[in-house]
């Protein structure tokens, strides 16, 4: 399929960049579906977060539509009977073994053509008893075999709202999360590291994070979705756990959220890029989220109800932006 390219030059931390337009851990799970969706227009490919060992998907529901259209985080959400534009999502990170998917990505980025950006999402798999250092080694060992099999960039996976482990909110423990950082950065030498976050509003704590952050990444990727318990009649699903809430109803919190990064990324003069993740479905969408500072963006739910988005987001760009004489 011939998919025009965008005028202008793009960028991804620290890489040419074809387009703006990304897809982050989770929908592509595996080369096929990375494939497909470059095809289809996509410029910067997130390979379905890993780990060192095989892990099992969480029961089903694995995908909740719920009612409301704006959420902020913690809040209760309802259930909705048919599929809408905002999901709870319920996976807790599955992988497959190591020696499937380290082949697979090195199928992916020979499959891929030279311009698009193959990004592979990482997360350790800590036992109870482990130690930082282990968590560590843990992300540091997944990273070194990304990058071994072609991995242009790798994805820190910090957050997810599903696990209750060390792994899932790790964005919230600025010792822990360097420690990572740093044994990461040691591992895969010069190569392009993001780290991916939660909801993180509080000045202060995002400014200790961007301070640990410092000459060990390239990138941040917000927001992993917000966390809502979600009602169904009388009852709770997911036995009354959080879920993570991603789609149309968490863009304004998100954008809200790369507004106060970049701020305070100008401040600091961290050269750390911002990825904008949540809720984008139109071209006026990406605009909003470049105009509060991120760098590029990233399409999941949306993406999967529309594949061709891309498309439609290019063409939309293409007619809005004045051509140089």
């Amino acid at each position: 399929m011939d998919v025009a390219a965008l005028p202008g030059k793009f960028s991804f931390c620290g890489l040419d960049a074809a387009s703006p337009l990304g897809i982050p851990a989770g929908p592509l799970l595996n080369g096929r579906w990375l494939v497909h969706y470059a095809q289809l227009g996509f410029d910067i490919l997130t390979y379905k977060t890993v780990r060192s060992r095989q892990r099992a998907c969480y029961a089903m529901p694995n995908l909740q539509p719920i009612r409301e259209q704006r959420v902020k985080n913690g809040q209760e959400v309802w259930a909705a009977a048919e599929m809408g534009n905002s999901w709870a999502i319920s996976f807790g990170m599955p992988s497959m073994a190591p020696e499937i998917w380290r082949e697979d990505v090195l199928w992916t980025r020979r499959s891929l053509s030279p311009e698009k950006l193959l990004v592979v999402s990482v997360v350790a798999t800590p036992e109870a008893d482990w130690t930082a250092e282990q968590v560590a080694n843990d992300y540091a060992l997944c990273a070194r075999w990304a990058t071994e099999s072609g991995a242009d960039a790798v994805e820190l996976n910090l957050s997810c709202p599903n696990v209750t482990s060390v792994d899932g909110q790790l964005f919230q423990n600025p010792p822990l999360a360097q420690l990572v950082m740093q044994t990461v950065r040691d591992a895969v030498g010069s190569s392009p590291l993001i780290i991916k976050i939660g909801p993180m509003l509080d000045r202060q704590e995002i400014a200790r994070l961007l301070e640990v952050s410092q000459g060990l990444i390239q990138g941040i990727a917000m927001t992993n979705c917000l966390s809502c318990r979600v009602k169904s009649g009388d009852d709770y699903l997911f036995e009354g756990a959080a879920r993570g809430i991603g789609g149309e109803a968490i863009r304004a919190a998100s954008i809200a959220q790369v507004e106060v990064f970049s701020e305070l990324i100008r401040d600091s003069a961290t050269p750390i890029s911002i990825i904008g993740v949540g809720g984008i479905n139109e071209a006026q969408h990406v605009i909003a989220y470049m105009q509060a500072g991120a760098e590029s963006v990233q399409i999941a739910t949306a993406a999967m109800l529309k594949p061709e988005l891309a498309i439609e987001i290019k063409q939309q760009l293409t007619k809005n932006t004045p051509h140089q004489p």
